[in-house]
């Protein structure tokens, strides 16, 4: 089975001359602890958030979990925009793997935001179709076939109305692995989201994917891992929420995944997508000092290093 390739970044963010990388950095708000997961941790408020990430310079951000920004697309561009970020698009859990699910409506939804907001990329993470990350179902054939075949229905219909679908593999997913990641690949026609950390967690190499494939990559999630951390989550001694809570997420240049490396190749490929800056962590409560931001500042800075 062949398969075309799914829009570069370029395409899907109409560029013509490529931006320098340090244009092309995002925001994600799961970097200030601002989670979809039920009792993730304490959650800072929007005017928190989207003032620092401004105040660091940042281009843009995605969008958060429902109900973090204004609902309204219009009032949540008009919010943005006071900040003066734009918009790049966000992560999508949608159950992907049931016959009797549709998910074309939850993700016409979503585009609906990212058409009023400028925003050009739909982040799916195929939802297990319960709450959180710790453990998740065995998905048998006639599930993965259903699975890809929304995976490809849900990547026409992004192209049709102009953005880009990417597939997020992500741990307690039901695409976690590096061998689950290439069936999608080979299986769909849909986008693939790099997220280095969830990667690594998941038991694969980031660089070796992103190198096999930099065709297929539209989108970049940048996450440093401590790769003895993550092995303990393979192994079941800790939960994927345990190790976060932990701090087993690193800032860029602090933990065991080739960021330079992987921005690398991407770069010599053409790649013209963001780079969004995420280091998944929980708040015990509103921090009393400077809190997360510390941590997103030095991975903007390693980052502006590595891609100079």
């Amino acid at each position: 089975m062949t398969h075309e390739p799914a829009h570069s970044g370029a395409e899907a963010l109409g560029a013509g001359t490529r931006r320098p990388v340090r244009d092309r950095v995002a925001g994600a708000p799961i970097s200030w602890g601002v989670c979809e997961v039920p009792d993730w941790g304490y959650q800072l408020d929007a005017d928190t958030v989207l003032t620092q990430m401004s105040d660091l310079g940042l281009a843009a951000t995605e969008f958060g979990p429902d109900g973090f920004l204004e609902r309204s697309p219009r009032a949540r561009a008009e919010q943005l925009a006071a900040y003066g970020l734009r918009a790049v698009g966000g992560f999508l859990p949608v159950l992907l793997h049931d016959p009797g699910h549709d998910p074309l409506p939850e993700v016409d939804g979503f585009i609906e935001a990212c058409l009023a907001t400028g925003a050009h990329v739909v982040v799916l993470a195929a939802f297990t179709g319960v709450e959180g990350y710790d453990a998740r179902p065995v998905l048998d054939e006639g599930g993965w076939a259903t699975l890809l075949g929304n995976l490809d229905r849900v990547a026409d219909r992004a192209a049709e109305r102009g953005v880009v679908a990417a597939l997020h593999p992500h741990v307690g997913t039901m695409v976690e692995t590096g061998p689950e990641t290439e069936r999608v690949l080979a299986g769909s026609r849909v986008g693939l989201c790099v997220d280095t950390g969830h990667l690594l967690v998941g038991g694969a190499d980031p660089v070796t994917i992103t190198a096999s494939h930099p065709d297929r990559v539209v989108h970049v999630h940048l996450k440093d891992v401590d790769a003895a951390a993550a092995a303990r989550v393979r192994a079941g001694q800790a939960t994927f929420g345990q190790a976060v809570r932990e701090g087993m997420f690193r800032p860029l240049g602090g933990g065991d995944v080739d960021i330079s490396g992987l921005v690398r190749i991407l770069e010599k490929a053409g790649y013209d997508g963001w780079y969004v800056l995420e280091q998944d962590v929980m708040l015990s409560g509103r921090p009393t000092g400077e809190g997360p931001v510390a941590a997103v500042r030095a991975s903007l800075a390693y980052l502006t290093e590595v891609s100079a």
